[in-house]
């Protein structure tokens, strides 16, 4: 089964990279809704719920936090979406780091 993330872990997809190492790889999403829109990514494919419940989480979440901070000095967010209805649209699990604007109050 196709997985873009997997390709993008296996230089086989472009992506702009801003940290990597064994475990994690951090990279620009797609997607432009705010200035900052970084995926801190599993290297080993799992799903969503897995990341969490594992001792994975703690990795990934040190990565994105790393990386918020250096891309978003006055503050960002960490997110993760779990399923359809939470707009996740890869089942890749990974965690969103958006910032680089003021979200707003209720954003």
């Amino acid at each position: 089964m196709y997985c873009v993330f997997c390709e993008i872990i296996a230089h086989r997809e472009p992506a702009r990279i801003v940290y990597e190492d064994d475990d994690v790889i951090v990279f620009q999403n797609v997607l432009n809704w705010v200035p900052v829109m970084l995926l801190s990514v599993p290297k080993t494919h799992m799903q969503q719920f897995e990341l969490w419940t594992s001792g994975t989480i703690a990795k990934v979440a040190a990565a994105a936090a790393e990386m918020g901070a250096q891309h978003c000095p006055r503050g960002f967010r960490l997110l993760s979406n779990f399923g359809s209805d939470a707009m996740q649209s890869q089942p890749h699990a990974h965690v969103h780091v958006i910032g680089g604007t003021f979200l707003g109050e209720y954003a």
